[in-house]
């Protein structure tokens, strides 16, 4: 028995002298611990905003469309495109033989009434005269002024008829109602053109009057008032341009899922017609209301939530959200006014975990100088770090001693 102890004993000896005296990895739990940035949930006023598309066009009564009176020849265009124009210039000049064939009838027609008139006139005078005398007799009086009435209807119809025609031959040369420029010109002289909208010579706007035609989903149009503040989104580096709705659809068409609203330019611009643009529209205003940044909003399918700061724990809570505009949200349940909300980091986080608050931008950054733990000097040892055992060059402690006496136990007294 004594035998089998011995035995024991020196092998239990000889595994620790083969571990090399190297110690147990010992195993400690750890907790991550996640930077976040926080913001309190204010008490404010925010108001809804509409995002909707559309594009710029010549606002009513600012543009002309040249379009021929009918098939024609264009003898004359006067302006190319680019070039500004002033009212009452003559832009296009048209040749159209049937109008001037008719004019010179109509014309004509109305000389032969008035000559006709005019003898009916003279005829009737004569034979006032006559039966003044007892020479003529009451019916030839009567009928001489019958026709004059007649010769008078007459005129007046052949003149109506002139007016016309000459009107219609004058439409063969086309002047500019309004001070603007060419914006498109889409024929030279010498073309045949048709008297249609979908064939125009030229296309004249007025640049000052130009506004934007957006298009709003029609479960939005209720929420839009007349004279409402808008804006048109430039880019990212430019300020909005700011717009003023002046009109709303009195009806939508069936089967539609948006409607066209009219919005006029509050300053000037160099914005070209045919553009398309993003704008958005104010809409109605909540006042004293709980308001979260944007970004602390997490959503999850047809949840929302926020991440509530309660120590150094995140707390999940899910929220109701009422209306938005593009900094805030209105929280209508969920939150309270002063309570920390997670803004940035809150991405994956799990509910309850353990955090730290950080301030915005300090995110990683490092202080001048600091090393990270554990930073390794040459040789793969860190800063201050002793060779294991204490032990110098040479094999021999710090205090010059040979390392066996150095690993030697004190001497107890």
């Amino acid at each position: 028995m004594m035998t089998f102890r011995s035995v024991v004993g020196v092998s239990v000896i000889c595994t620790i002298a083969a571990c090399g005296g190297k110690r147990a990895t010992e195993e400690v739990e750890t907790e991550t611990v996640v930077p976040v940035t926080t913001a309190p949930a204010e008490v404010g006023t925010i108001r809804a905003v509409i995002h909707a598309t559309g594009d710029v066009n010549p606002a009513p009564n600012a543009e002309l469309l040249v379009v021929a009176p009918e098939h024609a020849r264009i003898t004359e265009i006067t302006k190319a495109e680019g070039d500004r124009v002033r009212r009452g210039e003559v832009l296009v000049r048209f040749e159209i033989p049937t109008l001037n064939a008719e004019a010179t009838s109509k014309g004509a027609e109305a000389t032969a009434a008035a000559a006709r008139l005019e003898n009916a006139k003279a005829n009737q005078v004569r034979l006032k005269d006559l039966f003044d005398r007892g020479v003529a007799a009451r019916k030839e009086v009567e009928d001489a002024d019958r026709e004059v009435s007649d010769a008078q209807a007459a005129l007046s119809q052949a003149q109506a008829g002139h007016a016309a025609s000459q009107t219609l031959a004058n439409r063969q040369t086309v002047t500019a109602t309004f001070d603007g420029v060419i914006a498109k010109r889409s024929h030279n002289p010498g073309d045949l053109v048709e008297a249609a909208a979908s064939d125009p010579v030229l296309r004249v706007i007025d640049p000052a009057r130009l506004q934007v035609d957006a298009s709003v989903p029609i479960s939005d149009l209720s929420r839009i008032v007349m004279g409402a503040a808008g804006r048109l989104i430039v880019s990212a580096d430019l300020p909005p341009l700011p717009l003023k709705v002046v009109s709303r659809p009195a009806a939508v068409e069936a089967g539609t899922a948006a409607a066209p609203v009219r919005l006029n330019f509050v300053t000037a611009h160099s914005l070209a017609i045919g553009t398309p643009v993003q704008v958005e529209i104010d809409a109605e205003e909540h006042a004293n209301v709980v308001l979260v940044p944007v970004g602390a909003l997490v959503r999850e399918g047809e949840e929302t939530a926020v991440f509530i700061v309660e120590g150094d724990k995140a707390k999940r809570r899910p929220v109701v959200v009422g209306i938005a505009d593009g900094l805030h949200a209105e929280i209508r349940q969920g939150v309270k006014a002063g309570e920390q909300v997670i803004v940035h980091g809150q991405a994956g986080l799990p509910d309850g975990a353990t955090i730290t608050i950080e301030k915005p931008g300090a995110e990683g950054e490092k202080a001048e100088g600091e090393k990270p733990e554990g930073a390794k000097s040459e040789g793969g040892k860190s800063e201050g770090e002793k060779p294991e055992g204490g032990k110098s060059e040479g094999g021999k402690s710090e205090s010059g001693k040979p390392a066996s006496d150095a690993q030697k136990p004190a001497a107890k007294k």
